[in-house]
């Protein structure tokens, strides 16, 4: 068999002459060859979608790293939320009172709130009272 048929007529006229001449027409899938002028329109166009790809993806990995730093303070609150959940408690650093029992021989820190927050046992050093805690204990006022 050649290779090709009707060349020498023209694509409306070839279709025609292998239409009269041939035994049947049939529906086939066949691989076609693509020509010059097709591969270079295919080339070009994979050229421009590969930069718009590239331009989405950009434009992704900034609007990602937006993202990442808006999540970013959340995230610690929401972690520090469940650690004190979990934990049922809070450190915290504030002024607290400082009261010396001297016949139990023990220290009691308060709060602002007025709640016993640490104790411990008196240390030699504090065990001389001074002008306050004779007052306390006698309740006089001046």
């Amino acid at each position: 068999m050649e290779k090709y048929l009707g060349q020498e007529y023209p694509e409306e006229k070839r279709i025609e002459f292998l239409s009269d001449n041939c035994d049947s027409i049939e529906e086939l899938g066949y691989s076609r060859r693509f020509s010059k002028d097709e591969l270079n329109q295919k080339k070009e166009e994979l050229a421009n979608i590969s930069i718009t790809m590239n331009d989405i993806e950009i434009e992704k990995k900034d609007s990602m790293a937006y993202f990442k730093e808006k999540l970013k303070p959340l995230k610690e609150t929401k972690g520090e939320l469940l650690e004190h959940l979990k934990e049922k408690i809070e450190f915290v650093t504030e002024d607290c009172y400082k009261f010396i029992d001297y016949e139990r021989k023990e220290v009691g820190y308060y709060n602002k709130q007025g709640e016993l927050v640490y104790n411990r046992p008196i240390m030699p050093q504090e065990m001389q009272k001074t002008v306050f805690s004779i007052n306390r204990q006698t309740g006089t006022d001046e």
